[in-house]
């Protein structure tokens, strides 16, 4: 009775897009170094990861990467454009802006 182990193949795994990962990183650097040119690049790399996985049809993985780029490079980016939006509204009006007199001076 001279039986061999049962060996289960393992398939390989997917390689990783490139674009998700940089999509990951850079909306990671968004929330820590540089939050508007991360959340850029993180938005941008993230919907073109997306549409290369689409294409590519399951032999690359990084969707959740993608995804987690793309979520917080629009999380950080969404605020600050707005802050900006609010400061050129109290520009136009004439209105200080606390934060900029205090850079100025």
């Amino acid at each position: 009775m001279n039986e061999e182990p049962y060996q289960q193949q393992v398939p390989p795994s997917a390689p990783t897009n490139t674009m998700a990962l940089t999509s990951m990183i850079a909306g990671i650097v968004g929330w820590t170094v540089a939050p508007l040119l991360g959340s850029l690049v993180a938005i941008i790399t993230g919907h073109m990861a997306k549409k290369e996985l689409k294409e590519r049809m399951g032999r690359e993985s990084g969707d959740g990467m993608a995804t987690a780029g793309l979520v917080m490079g629009y999380l950080q980016i969404i605020p600050s454009v707005l802050c900006i939006c609010v400061i050129l509204v109290m520009l136009a009006m004439g209105m200080s802006v606390p934060i900029l007199d205090s850079l100025i001076s």
